[in-house]
């Protein structure tokens, strides 16, 4: 628990913020989650997500029209604040990195940087990004520039910038770009020929349908592994077509045999060989092999915490 001992406090909402503060909380932080009186529209719109994002954490209610000064009296005792407000308007609430005390690491979660008043949701950060290039008009199964881009990166310059305030004393304010940091995921590609091994290019890396109507993941790109999965659906004939230009009639070929088979048929004939191939898991089966069975609780109710820390704030003042 690195940061036990440390307060978060979070005025974000959705997805990618609460994301990143259930992982600084994940690893000791105490995390107090600031809503509208309204709420987090997560509490409505996704409820479960809303228990496992923000389970453990703190609620408090600030009424701006009611106490206009409790928001920063609140950030005034934290060792992080996250927000992810339009440019401008933490400072109109009299939060922003400017008005706290210089210990505070101030991290302020975007959609494109500082001062670009766009606004976007994930599928938008990631065709900016460049990432939907190859694949669309195909939507990414989880939100790459949300929780990547965005909450993780956060995770990242939040932990480095505690360390080197260890060292001077100093916080700092961090600025993520969800879509800067999204592009940076597949910026490696731009250095050298323009490929599309990893997203569909190749016949030996990809996804097939198997008789029972569910997919293996097929990824033996490796000759060693290629040769030992032809071998074994009985097909050794295209071990020498791995790289042929046709790849679209490899690929119906392989389609072929996978369809003959049910999944678990084939993840048999695949136990303990070489041949990199597994099955496309549904979320609870991904979660039963992983062991997770992680209970997350219920988040707490709206403003739950809210006259504990107005009591707080007030001794502290005194």
């Amino acid at each position: 628990m690195v940061l036990r001992g440390l307060l978060v406090v979070d005025f974000t909402r959705y997805l990618p913020g609460p994301f990143a503060s259930r992982e600084l909380m994940r690893r000791g932080a105490r995390v107090v989650r600031v809503e509208t009186p309204d709420g987090d529209p997560l509490r409505s719109v996704a409820p479960g997500w809303d228990d496992a994002l923000n389970a453990g954490k703190e609620s408090v209610v600030w009424d701006l029209e009611r106490d206009p000064g409790f928001g920063a009296a609140l950030c005034s005792k934290a060792d992080v604040v996250l927000e992810g407000f339009r440019p401008g308007v933490a400072e109109r609430l009299g939060i922003g990195a400017a008005d706290l005390p210089d210990s505070v690491v101030y991290c302020s979660l975007t959609g494109f940087g500082t001062g670009d008043v766009r606004a976007g949701h994930d599928l938008n950060y990631v065709g900016w990004a460049g990432l939907l290039a190859d694949t669309a008009p195909a939507l990414p199964p989880v939100q790459i520039a949300d929780l990547a881009g965005g909450s993780l990166f956060a995770v990242v310059e939040i932990l480095a910038a505690l360390l080197d305030r260890e060292r001077s004393g100093s916080g700092r304010h961090i600025v993520v770009s969800m879509t800067q940091n999204a592009h940076r995921l597949a910026a490696h590609r731009l250095r050298g020929e323009p490929e599309r091994t990893l997203t569909g290019g190749l016949a030996c890396y990809r996804i097939y349908e198997t008789a029972d109507g569910r997919f293996l993941t097929v990824t033996p790109v490796e000759s060693k592994f290629w040769s030992r999965l032809c071998q074994l659906i009985g097909r050794s004939d295209l071990i020498e077509r791995q790289y042929d230009s046709d790849q679209e009639g490899l690929a119906a070929e392989l389609a072929a045999v996978f369809s003959t088979r049910a999944l678990g048929e084939w993840l048999e004939l695949f136990e303990g060989e070489d041949v990199m191939v597994g099955p496309v898991a549904t979320l609870g089966e991904a979660a039963a092999w992983l062991g997770d069975s992680e209970s997350a609780g219920r988040a707490p109710a709206l403003g739950e915490h809210t006259e504990g820390w107005r009591a707080a704030l007030a001794s502290f003042e005194g």
